[in-house]
């Protein structure tokens, strides 16, 4: 530690020169003066060795002050680590008395976030996430469930999104009906209430008969009186449900939810947890099927429509085979074995696991311990080929006999 005051630095300097210059000008004096010299030898070893410091001969008066400014230096550098330990000692009682705060992680979302829905998701996207070549459509802002940022026709920009919303879901949940109902149509109702004679479910394209046509028109009145008494978005303001998409949406607009009927008999709108985030995610997952059971019930009706055959008839998933539970039994060794991924650049990229690398080197041992095992019995084989022959071969004299 090199001493901070001036005045001991001063001095150390100075009886350093000294010393310096005292041994540098012996070099001048006359062989025969520097008799009592010390040799350069023994006071450069002096210097390098401390344990010959001994042997070097120095100035009484240069070495008192050498004594005397060590002792300086040591308290000055005593004075200075006491005042460090007490900085160091105030500093720690100050944090202690400091009250102290719990501080969530950065990672973890505020009570807030999960209490109600953001506006603007998507805000800082320029294109669209479901059609990267467009624009992404400026209402689509991934505030509601189900926004993709799919309108490639713009309707969202000419007509009212709540509407729109409204009526995708209220489509969704219909045709969710639909997918099931069809086919079962066509497996257990008397042929009576079915089309032709490939008993086809009776559809606008299908055709009606009397019979089918009232039962039709009699869903569809019930239905439609439905419909009309949940069509208008104060219809949810004062039931328990309408109360908390309210609360949920009161960042985005005052309507709440669109498709709000107040139903939830089984309590399953809560499955994942009972927050704004929750319902939503709940909303995610009804609009994805919804929208899924729109294009497989379009798909019914074009199939039978073009070719006049039922959707049930020969179909793996409607009558019993065993290329379903074969496919299905495949898909699970796949997916023990190996896992498709998706990147920026490429799509369904086939990659090994971890867990599959270990499965297929323990398959292949497997594989070559019953080769093994084989080689072992290919004489016993061999053997009971032989005696099958001349069985064969006495079974053939006896009947000629």
């Amino acid at each position: 530690h090199i001493p901070t005051n001036k005045t001991t630095t001063m001095k150390f300097s100075a009886a350093i020169a000294a010393l310096f210059m005292a041994s540098e000008a012996a070099a001048f004096v006359p062989v025969a003066s520097r008799a009592g010299a010390v040799p350069n030898s023994v006071r450069y070893s002096a210097v390098a060795e401390p344990e010959n410091a001994e042997k070097a001969k120095v100035p009484a008066g240069l070495e008192k002050e050498l004594n005397s400014l060590e002792k300086e230096i040591e308290a000055v550098n005593g004075d200075e680590k006491a005042e460090q330990a007490k900085e160091v000692s105030a500093s720690l009682e100050k944090k202690s008395e400091e009250p102290k705060v719990f501080v969530p992680p950065p990672s973890a979302p505020s009570i807030s976030e999960w209490d109600r829905i953001e506006p603007g998701r998507y805000n800082d996207m320029e294109m669209s996430l479901a059609m990267p070549m467009l624009k992404r459509p400026s209402k689509l802002d991934g505030t509601h469930a189900g926004d993709y940022g799919f309108d490639p026709l713009g309707l969202t920009e000419s007509n009212d999104l709540y509407t729109m919303m409204e009526a995708e879901v209220r489509h969704a949940r219909l045709a969710m009906i639909a997918v099931v109902a069809w086919p079962l149509s066509e497996l257990v109702a008397p042929d009576w209430m079915l089309q032709g004679s490939n008993h086809l479910a009776p559809s606008v394209l299908n055709g009606f008969n009397p019979a089918s046509f009232l039962a039709t028109a009699a869903i569809f009145a019930g239905l439609g009186f439905f419909e009309f008494q949940t069509s208008l978005r104060i219809n949810s303001i004062g039931t328990e449900i309408g109360k908390k998409h309210r609360a949920d949406m009161q960042d985005v607009w005052k309507y709440g939810i669109p498709g709000d009927y107040n139903f939830d008999p089984l309590g399953l709108y809560d499955s994942f947890g009972d927050s704004a985030v929750g319902r939503k995610a709940m909303r995610e997952l009804e609009i994805s099927h919804g929208r899924w059971a729109m294009v497989a019930i379009t798909a019914f009706a074009a199939w039978e429509a073009a070719t006049g055959h039922a959707v049930v008839e020969n179909r793996m998933f409607f009558e019993p085979n065993a290329l379903l539970p074969a496919l299905g039994v495949g898909w699970f060794v796949f997916n023990q074995i190996y896992e498709i991924k998706n990147t920026d650049q490429y799509m369904f990229q086939i990659e090994t696991t971890s867990e599959g690398e270990m499965r297929l080197e323990e398959a292949n041992r497997k594989m070559a311990y019953l080769a093994e095992s084989a080689k072992g019995l290919g004489p016993l084989v061999e053997s009971g080929i032989e005696t099958a022959k001349g069985l064969k071969k006495k079974v053939d004299e006896f009947q000629e006999q």
